[in-house]
């Protein structure tokens, strides 16, 4: 069983940034194993992830009779990671997919009908799937939400047919559908494709099909139109969530940022890419805050005529910019695709900055997730006091 109250994680989105959930997770393994040894069930009543989040809230999920073990297995697989197991790193799979699309942009449609060429993103993420298939067991999904191991997983995906954010959510109790503008949750079978679907990062892997009732559209990233992250875990009954990120709430004050020309597209991609997975979360939280600090200032009779609730959250992200430790490790990406980056400005330097942000969630290569995992063990480490509080662990 897990425990009481029910407790919602929330994994963010970020590709290989998503190592840093793994980390915070390990480091609150150890937490509650020394205040509470014998403790083997699931602190997690509700999981959600997006993304890259979405794949660690899966694999959790279907192992939430064992808890402990599924963050030690999700860990080694962190721990030993490389690119060519999230997608084709190799020469020919590189010009079959990044090649064509940048000869696309470059050159225009024309060249395509002329060539009867159609890529459908910058890499091929077709091992992706093979690695899910072992790692994401979802055969025991409905066997751990009926044993009440888990009350509910929910996976985000944004429909590029109907322009909605959809989280797709499969639970024990039957908790409604419901709908608000620009995003819709739905009961549904959760499977491999959901998971693609979710963590299909725009125009880096390819969209996904996906079926939704009587309706077949094709679904990208769910970190995309995400206005409200934290909102699908208190939808499926949380009543408090702890919410790791995977990039800085907030710059430090005073940070000094050097002019270094004209933007390459790298640059602006990693921009836009920051936009996409972390400013959602970063807001929601603010939202989350206010309306606790406003519920605060009401009398209970007041408080009975509303239907807003305080939801206690404790959110744990990284203490350093992920961007600086990326720019130390952009060399290690495979020749092929840190060729394919530079023709849009990335570059393959350590320590060079251009194109870091962008190299970051494409950075599937263990030295670089292992310095994420520590750092996340670090993190929660240093607010240890903050993290029994939160879950009562003496």
């Amino acid at each position: 069983m897990h425990e009481t109250p029910l407790t919602g994680l929330i994994l963010s989105g970020g590709g290989a940034r998503a190592a840093y959930q793994v980390g915070v997770l390990q480091a609150l393994c150890a937490l509650r194993r020394e205040g509470q040894p014998a403790a083997r069930n699931n602190p997690f009543g509700v999981i959600c992830g997006t993304s890259a989040g979405a794949l660690n809230a899966a694999a959790l999920a279907c192992h939430a009779d064992a808890f402990d073990d599924a963050v030690a297995m999700i860990g080694e697989v962190w721990r030993g990671f490389s690119a060519e197991q999230v997608y084709r790193a190799d020469a020919i799979g590189v010009l079959r997919s990044g090649a064509q699309w940048l000869s696309m942009l470059s050159l225009g449609w024309v060249l395509a009908r002329w060539r009867k060429l159609r890529p459908r993103s910058l890499l091929d993420n077709t091992p992706l799937e093979g690695l899910l298939h072992r790692l994401v067991p979802l055969e025991r999904l409905p066997q751990m939400l009926s044993q009440r191991h888990l009350q509910a997983l929910a996976v985000s995906a944004s429909s590029y047919t109907s322009g909605e954010h959809v989280t797709f959510f499969e639970s024990a109790a039957s908790a409604p559908s419901y709908a608000r503008s620009q995003r819709i949750a739905v009961p549904s079978r959760l499977t491999i494709a959901h998971l693609l679907a979710s963590s299909a990062i725009p125009f880096v892997f390819p969209a996904q099909r996906l079926v939704q009732g009587a309706q077949t559209g094709w679904y990208g990233d769910g970190s995309m139109r995400q206005t409200a992250p934290i909102s699908p875990a208190i939808h499926l009954g949380a009543q408090r969530v702890l919410i790791i990120g995977v990039g800085r709430m907030q710059e430090p004050a005073g940070r000094v940022v050097r002019d270094g020309g004209y933007p390459t597209i790298a640059q602006i991609g990693g921009h836009a890419m920051s936009s996409i997975f972390l400013d959602g979360l970063s807001v929601d939280v603010e939202r989350l805050q206010r309306i606790n600090r406003t519920l605060d200032l009401l009398t209970p009779e007041q408080r009975l005529a509303t239907p807003l609730m305080p939801v206690q959250a404790l959110v744990i992200a990284p203490s350093q910019r992920i961007d600086d430790i990326a720019a130390r490790h952009q060399q290690q990406l495979p020749r092929p695709v840190r060729a394919l980056l530079r023709g849009v400005g990335s570059s393959s330097t350590a320590g060079d900055m251009r194109g870091a942000a962008f190299a970051s969630y494409l950075l599937f290569e263990a030295p670089f997730t292992r310095e994420l995992m520590a750092l996340g063990e670090a993190d929660t480490r240093a607010r240890r006091g903050e993290v029994l509080a939160f879950f009562g662990w003496h």
